[in-house]
């Protein structure tokens, strides 16, 4: 199931580094800001929108089923994205991608959810999140090895391998599991997350374009998505057999639980982001090195995540949340104090503090989201799990890149008065664009860099203190609403209890 994940999370760790390539005219597609842009949110509304419906028929004809057909829709789409000819191409690769990423996630936490017993459980899944940690790791250094040695396709084309291999696991190792109970279908039920979770995410992600959110297209899709997803709850309140019962969250640990992972989500995911621009042009680092440097990170995870449960079982969940979560919320905060010259070694720390926090967070949260539910049910579980996770991710990025943006363009307005009027704009509007005009200015380019990277990083200040904010509201939620150590140890042997009574 790590192995399954990897190629996933692999996957979209590495495009991070290779956006740079894809977009030269001559070293890759010449892909457009917008093309890019959708390169990548074709992906995101595909497997967002689709998590909860795979989720669904996974739990009904069978994970190990849905684990292998998303495995190899998976492999065949990174194979078109390799070769394509052209950014339409790459876009509708990048989509099917998405379609198989979809079936992938919810399977694996689904699988080992049934394959563990519960008191099992949360170790094992400790190690599933671990895995997180080595893709994170793993993926932009081998980005950027590839990109100095091969083609902008290759990043895509490693992932052929690890499905080829994960294939050959899955089928030899991996035992099936479904729902016993023939319930009806849900037709409507599906048809409403999946329209509802893809007007929402659009909505989202033209945020991220727009780097505002007061736009027709940002208003109109959001609140279409949220009206959508209040249907969706109101009819599965009110048939028999509902995709999802949305009765699950009067259970305190499973909202808890719900609700901390979209806010560590969205705090974590929208800083990390732009720290991969803040390491290649504020800081002039390589896209091998860049990618180095998110190692302290994804080995604080790989370390620290397994022994999640341990922790969870001496102290609760409760005081471990609440402390993870405190501990994530000044690390961000921390984040408002970086500026361009900071020495390296502090970043690394801020770093590994915060991926050792999230490690233990993360792990006993996922597993109070599945604890929460029937084996029967796991698929949908480990999707609520997923969904949650992406929109809270892609929330984080839009609305603090909204944030980063607005600060950044208010700074540089003044500063590039002198400019012809069509520089302007691309100068204003990021970053990139003023290392790009920057460097066709000679001496007066280098002024203007700099005027640019102070106001960047002005930019990351407001961001990360609007990311610790939210992540302060996380700290709030776990320590009031997340069940105790005697909670937890009462659920667990009810469930031992339970599972004994059926085998007997």
């Amino acid at each position: 199931m790590v192995f399954s994940l990897l190629a996933v999370v692999l996957d979209n760790t590495i495009l991070n580094v290779a956006i740079k390539t894809i977009a030269d005219p001559v070293h890759g597609l010449g892909a457009t800001q917008s093309e890019l842009e959708w390169a990548m949110n074709s992906y995101t509304l595909v497997f967002a929108g689709l998590l909860f419906t795979f989720g669904v028929l996974g739990d009904r004809y069978g994970r190990k089923r849905m684990l292998m057909a998303g495995m190899v829709l998976f492999g065949l789409a990174s194979l078109a994205s390799a070769y394509a000819q052209d950014p339409m191409q790459l876009i509708a690769a990048r989509a099917l991608m998405g379609l198989g990423g979809a079936a992938i996630m919810p399977a694996t936490l689904a699988i080992i959810s049934n394959v563990f017993p519960i008191h099992e459980r949360g170790k094992a899944i400790g190690i599933w999140a671990g895995g997180v940690g080595i893709a994170v790791a793993i993926g932009p250094i081998t980005g950027g090895l590839l990109l100095e040695h091969f083609w902008w396709g290759s990043v895509f084309l490693v992932n052929v391998p690890i499905v080829i291999i994960g294939l050959a696991l899955i089928a030899g190792i991996v035992p099936d599991s479904k729902d016993p109970n023939k319930t009806g279908l849900d037709p409507i039920g599906v048809l409403l997350s999946i329209i509802g979770l893809i007007a929402l995410v659009y909505g989202i992600v033209r945020i991220s374009d727009l780097g505002t959110v007061a736009d027709v297209s940002v208003i109109l899709p959001s609140l279409l998505g949220i009206a959508i997803l209040a249907a969706f709850v109101w009819y599965e309140s009110r048939i028999d057999h509902p995709a999802f019962d949305v009765r699950n969250f009067r259970n305190a640990g499973f909202s808890t639980a719900i609700a901390t992972v979209g806010l560590v989500f969205f705090a974590a995911m929208g800083v990390m982001f732009f720290l991969a621009f803040y390491w290649q042009i504020v800081r002039n680092y390589s896209p091998l090195q860049s990618g180095a440097l998110v190692l302290p990170f994804a080995a604080a995870q790989l370390i620290f995540a397994p022994q999640s449960a341990r922790m969870v079982q001496k102290y609760g969940a409760r005081a471990v949340g609440t402390v993870a979560m405190l501990v994530i919320t000044l690390a961000l905060a921390c984040y408002s104090f970086v500026q361009v010259d900071t020495p390296i070694w502090v970043l690394l720390a801020l770093g590994f503090i915060q991926g050792a926090a999230m490690a233990n967070i993360m792990p006993p949260a996922t597993t109070a989201i599945m604890n929460a539910l029937p084996r029967e049910k796991a698929g949908v579980g480990s999707s609520m799990s997923n969904v949650v996770r992406q929109v809270g991710g892609t929330l984080g990025i839009a609305i603090l890149g909204a944030v980063l943006s607005a600060s950044y363009r208010s700074d540089m307005e003044d500063k590039v008065t002198a400019l012809p009027e069509q520089l302007r704009h691309v100068v204003t509007e990021s970053i990139s664009g003023a290392a790009g005009v920057a460097e066709n200015l000679g001496p007066q380019g280098a002024k203007l860099l700099d005027a640019a990277n102070a106001a960047f990083v002005t930019g990351v200040h407001w961001a990360a203190l609007g990311s610790a904010l939210v992540a302060l509201i996380g700290t709030l939620v776990v320590a009031r609403w997340m069940p105790g150590k005697a909670s937890v140890n009462a659920a667990v042997d009810k469930a031992e209890i339970e599972k004994e009574a059926a085998v007997v």
